[in-house]
């Protein structure tokens, strides 16, 4: 029988299902057009031959399967054709090994860099950077081109967005990043002692759930059980970056409007959220709180009855913060209807957090696929239908009050010392996956081991990748100067997807 595993689980290469890639497409397609998720595809290196590795979810059940298909020749049928899913995937697999997913509807690199196998040449021998690529385009003499970036304004990471406009209304978007490709992917494996300092950097602004992510899968290779102390404490941190974000987002929002009590309230408050982090392990960001087996920091009764009447003061000043814009009808006038997406496209683009609650879907990671302190309750999911800037803006003002529910009811069992599970070797020639709700949305990691038990392959993937598609579909049919507002209600991660 094919390996099935639960969230944070462990199998040996031998029990994971092997297929034609012919056979692989249809299980994906069934899967996903099931109501399942394809959590991650990405090429592996097995046995002297590039292998497909499809990791597919299946909420209802909470189950989740990999499958290997083996890649024969310089290319394979393109999964995209029927599961739209795959599309930012398969244009991955293209670049870092050079074969050609046929039939692929827009084939062009996501990071830029050479790849890690030469093959078919599928981009041709000088590969061009990301500034000099070819994009889509419109023709018509009232039809004009708006370039944005890769510099921007702001003290943000590069990325270019091309409009293609007739008058004011965007007909099309095309998102363009890969100017800052780290390779943190292969630096994992490469650097064994800077792992967890990698994961915690993999997109700054979610550090918990990416390190939570990479811890779990290294506890899975190595039967490692944590403390149920510590896995409370995970669960806290992460609930906190929630709240610390989705905070800041709402001001962000309010900003993005002009209506500056909100913005600048916000502000401050996410600064408040960010401090019960540091309360917690010295950091704003919750960096060094991790480890493997556990966590470097215990909560005292101390801490955790100063973390307590923080989170009463911060609940109190955020409530009438953000409570002043559902009062104001010129702030809903620029919510209500701007920028929005179906539940249809958001289920067939795979769309994951609140970008995809706020379109009806019921998706959340924490109940989907539970592990940890989660598989003893998580926060209620909720949802809205609209699929405009309020949606995503109420989504996200809802779950920060599920999440300040949460920390209070976790943080009894936080208490103490949390203790620490030492991980010991891994295991040789298996597959460890992992699945966490981040403050943007789902995110997976995925590590192989070797006949050795080290580490040959690492995969992460990032909500940001999944939702910038989008981001440009909510753009369709708006005024230009609506972008800010909806790229600031998805507010999504440059550096998420340049790994």
């Amino acid at each position: 029988m094919p390996a099935m595993l639960k969230n944070s689980g462990a199998a040996a290469l031998s029990e994971i299902e092997r297929l034609s890639v012919e056979s692989l497409r249809g299980r994906i397609g069934t899967s996903v057009w099931g109501g399942g998720v394809l959590l991650s595809l990405f090429a592996l290196p097995l046995e002297g031959v590039l292998h497909l590795c499809a990791v597919l979810g299946d909420r209802k059940k909470s189950d989740i399967e990999l499958l290997l298909a083996p890649v024969e020749g310089t290319g394979y049928p393109a999964i995209t054709a029927s599961v739209h899913q795959a599309h930012l995937f398969e244009r991955e697999i293209a670049e870092q090994y050079d074969i050609r997913p046929e039939g692929h509807p827009w084939l062009k690199p996501v990071r830029f860099h050479e790849p890690y196998r030469k093959g078919a040449g599928v981009f041709g021998a000088e590969r061009p950077g990301p500034a000099v690529w070819d994009y889509f385009r419109m023709k018509g003499e009232e039809i004009h081109e708006v370039a944005v970036g890769p510099v921007h304004a702001g003290i943000i990471e590069p990325g270019h967005f091309r409009f293609q406009c007739h008058g004011e209304n965007v007909y099309h978007l095309e998102i363009q990043l890969g100017f800052q490709h780290r390779g943190i992917e292969r630096a994992t494996l490469a650097n064994p002692a800077r792992r967890l300092f990698y994961m915690e950097t993999a997109a700054g602004d979610t550090t918990a759930a990416h390190a939570t992510a990479y811890c779990r899968v290294v506890e899975a290779l190595s039967d490692c059980k944590p403390s149920p102390r510590a896995e409370a404490a995970r669960a806290i941190a992460l609930e906190l970056e929630r709240l610390a974000n989705h905070t800041g987002d709402m001001g962000a929002l309010a900003g993005d409007v002009g209506y500056l009590p909100t913005m600048s309230f916000c502000g401050r408050i996410r600064g408040d959220f960010l401090n019960m982090t540091a309360l917690l392990c010295g950091s704003r960001f919750g960096r060094g709180l991790l480890e493997e087996g556990g966590t470097r920091f215990d909560i005292t009764p101390a801490i955790a009855a100063e973390l307590s009447r923080r989170l009463d003061a911060a609940q109190a000043d955020v409530a009438g913060a953000v409570g002043l814009l559902w009062k104001n009808p010129s702030v809903l006038a620029r919510f209500e209807g701007t920028g929005a997406v179906s539940a249809e496209t958001a289920a067939e683009l795979g769309l994951v957090g609140p970008a995809a609650r706020a379109c009806g879907l019921k998706i959340d990671a924490r109940t989907d696929f539970p592990s940890g302190h989660y598989l003893a309750g998580a926060p209620e999911t909720v949802t809205l239908e609209t699929g405009d800037v309020y949606a995503r803006a109420m989504v996200r003002w809802l779950e920060m009050q599920q999440s300040l529910d949460f920390i209070r009811r976790t943080l009894p069992a936080a208490q103490g010392d949390t203790g620490l599970c030492r991980c010991g070797a891994f295991k040789p020639e298996s597959a460890a996956v992992c699945v966490e709700e981040g403050w943007r949305g789902e995110l997976c990691h995925v590590a192989f081991t070797d006949k050795d038990g080290k580490l040959s392959h690492y995969k992460i993937t990032d909500p940001s990748f999944k939702n910038w598609t989008g981001l440009a579909l909510a753009l369709r049919g708006q005024q230009i100067s609506d972008f800010p507002l909806c790229n600031k209600s998805f507010n999504l991660s440059y550096c998420g997807v340049d790994l």
